[in-house]
Formats: C-alpha cells, sequence, structure tokens
C-alpha cells in the first residue's frame, strides 16, 4: 500500500497478485456464451462442487448474481422476504422491483444480521387474491463483516420448506464466513436453494462473481443473465483468475481478519473513538466519534485528508475494511494517524 494514502474503504480495491495475472494470460480460451469457454466451464464446475449444487454459472458482478438468482425464482408479482439492510434491498438500485416486478418484503436486520425468526414466518403471505404471492427468503453472509451461522441458516430453511419458499444465499463474502466459523462452504449452501459469492473482494480477483443451484433454476439464470447483458464471450480470462483465487486466496483471509482485530483493539484505545463490537470479526471494523464536536461524516472527512480513506455505513458509523495488500504496518499507521487526528480540535 501507498504509505500516503491507506485505502479502507472496501475489499473491493484489491489489485490481483502477479501469479494470477499471470494465470490470467495463461488461461484457455472460448466463446462463453456458446458454452464453449473451458477455463469458465472449470470454474462452474469447482463452485458447484464446492457448494453441493447441481450446476452453476459465471456472471460479471455479484449484483447480477442477485438480481438473476431473484428473478429465477420468482416471478412478476410475486414477493421475496429479505432484511431491510441488505444488499439487494438498498444496494442493488431495487433491480428485482425495476426489472422483474417482485416485491421486496424487508424485516430489520439484527446486528449481527439474522432475521427474527417469527418475522419471517409473519411476512410470509397467506393464499389470498389482495395479497402478493410470497416465493422467496433472501439471507446475506457476512452481513456487514458478521457471519450467519449454519446452524441458523437451517433454522430459516425449515420456515421455508413448511411455506413451499425457496431460499437464496447472497455470500458475496461466504468464504469470509467459512474461514470465520471454521466451517467448510457447503455446511452453508446446504441449507439454501440457490447462492452468489464474488470473487472481487478479498479474494482479490479483478471481477466476477458465482451462482449455485439446481439444473432448472441454472437454465433460468443463463437466460437472465444474457437478458442483462451479462453473456461474456472469452471470459476465461477472468474464470482463471477466479480458479487462481479459490487454490490460494481463501485461507490468507485469515490475515484480513487479524488485521481487523489489530486495528479495532487499537482504535478502541484512542480517546474519542467509540468501536462497535463483534461476536465474530471479520475484516470489516465500524467505529465512530463520541465527541459531540466531530460527526460521522467530518471524521470522515479529516481522515481521508490525512490519507486514511474510508466509508460511511448509515447508521453504523465509519466502515473500514481490511484486504488484500494491507500489512500490520499499514494497520498502525492508520491506529497513529487517527490517535493524532483525535488529538486535534475539530474547528481546527
Amino acid at each position: 500500500m501507498n504509505k500516503n494514502r491507506i485505502d479502507l474503504r472496501s475489499d473491493t480495491v484489491t489489485l490481483p497478485p502477479q501469479e494470477m495475472r499471470d494465470a490470467m494470460s495463461k488461461a484457455e480460451l472460448g466463446d462463453d456464451v456458446y458454452g464453449e469457454d473451458p477455463t469458465v466451464n472449470l470454474l462452474q464446475e469447482r463452485c458447484a462442487q464446492l457448494t453441493g449444487k447441481d450446476a452453476a454459472l459465471f456472471v460479471p458482478t455479484g449484483t447480477m448474481g442477485n438480481l438473476s438468482s431473484v428473478l429465477s425464482h420468482c416471478q412478476r408479482g410475486d414477493e421475496v422476504i429479505l432484511g431491510s439492510r441488505s444488499h439487494i434491498a438498498i444496494w442493488e438500485q431495487g433491480g428485482a422491483s425495476a426489472f422483474g416486478g417482485v416485491s421486496l418484503r424487508t424485516i430489520a436486520n439484527e446486528a449481527d444480521g439474522t432475521l427474527p425468526l417469527e418475522q419471517i414466518s409473519l411476512c410470509i403471505n397467506d393464499d389470498n387474491v389482495h395479497r402478493t404471492t410470497t416465493k422467496l427468503i433472501a439471507l446475506e453472509n457476512t452481513y456487514n463483516g458478521q457471519p450467519l451461522t449454519p446452524a441458523y441458516m437451517r433454522m430459516v430453511k425449515e420456515i421455508a420448506l413448511q411455506n413451499g419458499l425457496a431460499v437464496h444465499l447472497d455470500g458475496a463474502r461466504l468464504f469470509n464466513a467459512s474461514r470465520a466459523l471454521l466451517a467448510s462452504i457447503d455446511e452453508f449452501t446446504a441449507h439454501v436453494d440457490s447462492v452468489q459469492f464474488c470473487f472481487s473482494k478479498g479474494l482479490s480477483a479483478p471481477a466476477g462473481s458465482i451462482i449455485c443451484g439446481n439444473h432448472e433454476f441454472i437454465a433460468k439464470a443463463r437466460r437472465i443473465r444474457k437478458a442483462l447483458g451479462g453473456g461474456m464471450r472469452q471470459a476465461g480470462v477472468l474464470a482463471a483468475a477466479c480458479i487462481w483465487a479459490l487454490d490460494n486466496m481463501v485461507e490468507r483471509l485469515d490475515i484480513d481478519h487479524a488485521l481487523a482485530m489489530q486495528l479495532a483493539q487499537g482504535l478502541s484505545e484512542i480517546e474519542g473513538i467509540r468501536v462497535a463490537p463483534a461476536k465474530h470479526r471479520t475484516n470489516m471494523v465500524f467505529f465512530e466519534s463520541d465527541r459531540a464536536d466531530l460527526s460521522v461524516q467530518e471524521l470522515a472527512r479529516r481522515l481521508r485528508d490525512i490519507g486514511v480513506l474510508v466509508a460511511v455505513e448509515g447508521q453504523l458509523g465509519i466502515r473500514a475494511v481490511t484486504h488484500f495488500g494491507l500489512t500490520t504496518e499499514d494497520i498502525e499507521e492508520v491506529v497513529l494517524r487517527v490517535e493524532q487526528l483525535m488529538g486535534v480540535p475539530a474547528s481546527l
């Protein structure tokens, strides 16, 4: 990292290591719209096996993966139950409604990202001509860095089965959850009908996400991907990066988690800084000033001025995300800069 500019805005700012770029340059290619790119096919086969699903589909982005999944499960006029602060609900431009006519029935997320089970049951519409048809429950893992446990996901799936619903998992950072809870990927995906996860965040690929499910679901999603403009041709260049990431970048997520712990501990020792607690900390730290003269927005602005880039996340305060490319020295430098900043009056 540039010592004058330490970027904690997101793990999407990661750059692919040289070995990943080398793998991209050597990828065997074909036309994926015809299903003839061998590297894409290999990635899809590996991800289907990893998640315990029948098939998988490579898509350019997580947003397209989630949208394709929701539209594959639901028809126009159907409804999906999901968290009020979930990525699908607030960070994807309401695509399920805009492009698919699917209603979003939101439930307030608990601090750990779960949706209260009783609230899920209450939000399932009965068979009534006046009401939309509930078709899907969507979960997110991790949620603001908090991993949902396989045990919780199993209970959600039981509710879904009792009511004839499907479950989709926005698992953009599912590998972080897996490493934090020491659970295999299929321990999570066993309890969902479809899953999306990203390679362009902590796994450091330049682009690409995958969705997995049964054959019928993937066949529908393939048609939707094409309609959304996601049919790529020699996409094996990107798929090769994702395969390399699966082989080399998953276990090193533990380093990101350790850096987040280091950051949280260091910030918590600075007078005037309040760090949000986390039962299981992955790669995100949320904090704010407890000084009345220093708002979240102003603190983020002043951090930017001293070369520490962060994000402001709604009611949660400032979000700092650790990722590939950062070192323990970078985190020490961040803590030092914040400590120095907090010693200066906000009016200066």
